[in-house]
């Protein structure tokens, strides 16, 4: 027995030792300067898809009309069948903003079979601009429940331009105020990074492709080039569906944002377990063997070290605490970049667990039929495959 201890604290060591060094040097959050103004701003629309969102999309709106942006620049919110006011709540903010002029809001017709509904909502909103012949340069995709920094709109176009790119997308600093928050928002990200370390992403000589989808600025002729949301119209995934596309003919670029802001609550632990059992499977291409592969992955590499401290195996114990200590500290500058205390650094095998436990319960609802339910919503169920 002491040999498999050996064995699973030295693989253990050798993965932390893979992922501080050798996987893009995804744990340093890293904030990209401010690239330089362009000679000329190209005009932007941003589509905003909505569905039962009146308790945030009055402050989102608020702040998208709010850009400073020296371009042109309007706003288009796509009610998607809200029962809760969504789009009165986006009209009063306009009003308020004094700004009525520049928001449109469109109410997204029947969602058609095997579309998501949030991809239908953007592409409906696609199809507003387009009938209305103010068809823009570039798509800015935002969420509902994002508050934007006045100068968003600015710093994300500069970024597109200075690439020379098609896609410019950033993951925006999520809410860490309840305990639920606190304890699990950080790993989301970490675990994202992870998954598309942003270097790899950001080099166009490797095929790693990510965005994230609260805000995504998109040149028009790329959106069409790939098919437009019709060519992903049934992906859950759908900023990373989006992002591979439009890498497989361009270039992206993923930065991470202090100051653009979520205002998605996630008051109880159960809300952020529906949040990743919405997804998780999907992420794994609804495969037993990929879920398998990464229940056992996520053992090996964050359980395994704790528990190896208690094995009686002096050198396994080692190399247990040292894994430990090598994953508490690429997780804590995650930690710090949404503002938490260190102390939270090495509860990581624990929050892994949790994460664990979600993707099998959203293995577990695809099989029940009841996969990426979302606001009344079943958007992944085997029928669809």
């Amino acid at each position: 027995m002491s040999g498999v201890f050996l064995a699973l604290g030295a693989l253990a060591l050798a993965i932390w030792l893979y992922l501080l060094l050798g996987r893009g040097f995804f744990w340093l959050p890293r904030i990209a300067p401010p690239a330089p103004a362009p000679a000329r701003w190209p005009s932007v629309a941003a589509v905003v898809p909505a569905r039962d969102e009146a308790a945030v999309v009055g402050r989102s709106i608020a702040t998208l009309l709010a850009q400073d942006y020296p371009g042109k620049f309007s706003v288009v919110l796509v009610d998607d069948h809200s029962v809760d006011g969504t789009a009165a709540v986006a009209r009063a903010a306009a009003e308020a903003a004094g700004r009525a002029e520049r928001l449109q809001v469109v109410a997204a017709r029947v969602l058609p079979p095997g579309w998501s509904g949030k991809l239908w909502a953007l592409a409906e909103g696609v199809r507003a601009l387009e009938e209305s012949g103010a068809a823009p340069e570039c798509f800015w995709f935002t969420d509902a429940d994002i508050a934007h920094p006045p100068g968003g709109l600015r710093a994300l176009a500069a970024r597109l331009e200075a690439t020379g790119g098609d896609l410019v997308s950033l993951m925006v600093r999520l809410r860490c105020e309840s305990f639920a928050e606190r304890f699990l928002i950080p790993a989301f990200v970490f675990f994202f990074a992870m998954l598309y370390p942003f270097a790899w992403v950001n080099d166009r000589r490797r095929r790693t492709a990510a965005a994230a989808g609260g805000s995504i600025l998109i040149r028009a002729e790329a959106y069409r080039r790939i098919g437009g949301y019709g060519a992903i119209r049934g992906a859950l995934i759908d900023d990373c569906a989006l992002a591979r596309a439009v890498k497989a003919q361009g270039a992206i670029h993923l930065g991470l944002s202090r100051d653009t802001l979520s205002l998605r609550p996630y008051p109880r632990i159960a809300d952020v377990w529906q949040m990743v059992a919405r997804t998780a499977y999907t992420e794994l291409d609804h495969s037993p063997w990929r879920l398998a592969g990464a229940v056992l992955g996520l053992a090996v590499t964050y359980l395994a070290p704790p528990l190896l401290l208690i094995s009686g195996d002096p050198l396994a114990m080692g190399l247990g605490a040292a894994a430990w200590v090598l994953m508490s500290f690429a997780f804590l500058p995650m930690v710090r970049f949404h503002r938490l205390s260190a102390l939270w650094a090495p509860v990581l095998p624990a929050i892994a667990a949790f994460y664990a436990g979600a993707t099998l319960w959203s293995a577990v609802q695809y099989r029940l039929g009841r996969g990426g339910r979302w606001k009344g919503r079943v958007q992944d169920t085997r029928a669809a495959d």
